[in-house]
């Protein structure tokens, strides 16, 4: 690992550290030369989607810096462990991905690294309660996608986030998890299984390095890396007010297609996927609706 690479990857295990503060000690250090004077700059910076300031500890990092030769030893487990860690400037990142808007400045990846490179991909969100009619339209819908090679990125959250990895996995499909929080703390408990299993045959990413636990912000921080690695996203079942609806306006705002799954007007979890329709959204029935965008 060259010294610049090296330090750009140590800068971003600093707490508090936000994509903003990269940028303006990149203008002001473009080798990071000073990297450990320009740190005590900024010790304590706004995150990138922050939330109201909370009462609870959980809910604000330390602003305490490591010291260099901690952050040093971390980065050097990561290839016993398997971890992966690619920067905006190298060639395996993903050219989509630097199109969208703050692009995160590293992947910190474990699994099937050529998936990065697999096209189309399609982007699959919805809700954390999903139906059984959001479970039938997966199964009806991904065994044409699979076929025709779409490789399926989602959220590994509980619900149609989970289910479209499977689904993707069952069909004989690829898959991307993008996470929030770092590799060693996956969310929630209940997709662990899910996550080994995809960081040995699949692929499992996040922005932060992997010892960071899961905030409220990443979540909605890590949609627009769902939308930006992919052409398009499909959503499948999500209420009016919903993270897979964030997901779906970082989409928009990035020129990629829209498609949502149609649902029954009595259904609160489908009163976001119909106004998305509303808004010109490509209706979806079947696979054909989508791999005649995509493909």
């Amino acid at each position: 690992m060259d010294e610049f690479k090296e330090k750009l990857i140590s800068l971003l295990h600093y707490p508090n550290i936000s994509w903003n503060t990269v940028l303006q000690m990149l203008k002001k250090d473009p080798t990071l030369q000073n990297l450990y004077q320009l740190q005590k700059q900024y010790t304590k910076q706004t995150c990138l989607f922050p939330t109201s300031t909370s009462n609870n500890p959980s809910e604000n990092s330390s602003s305490i810096p490591l010291h260099p030769d901690i952050i040093r030893d971390q980065i050097r487990q990561y290839k016993t462990n398997e971890i992966t860690v690619i920067t905006i400037l190298d060639k395996e990142y993903p050219p989509l991905l630097k199109e969208i808007y703050q692009p995160p400045w590293a992947l910190f990846t474990k699994g099937d690294l050529s998936l990065l490179e697999t096209v189309p991909k399609l982007a699959v969100v919805g809700s954390r309660q999903a139906t059984q009619y959001g479970k039938n339209a997966i199964r009806l819908i991904f065994p044409g996608l699979i076929e025709k090679g779409v490789l399926i990125v989602s959220g590994l959250a509980r619900g149609i986030d989970a289910l479209a990895h499977e689904y993707a996995i069952k069909n004989g499909g690829k898959t991307i998890a993008v996470i929030a929080g770092g590799i060693y703390h996956i969310y929630p408990k209940e997709n662990m299984n899910l996550a080994l299993e995809m960081m040995k045959n699949q692929l499992v990413l996040s922005e932060y390095p992997p010892d960071t636990k899961p905030l409220r912000w990443h979540f909605p921080s890590r949609n627009r890396i769902i939308s930006g690695l992919s052409k398009g996203t499909f959503i499948i079942e999500a209420k009016r007010k919903s993270g897979s609806l964030i997901t779906a306006n970082f989409a928009v705002n990035e020129g990629r297609d829209v498609f949502s799954l149609p649902g029954s007007i009595f259904n609160p979890y489908s009163i976001g996927a119909n106004e998305l329709i509303q808004q010109g959204a490509k209706l979806v029935t079947g696979a054909e609706d989508i791999l005649e965008e995509i493909r």
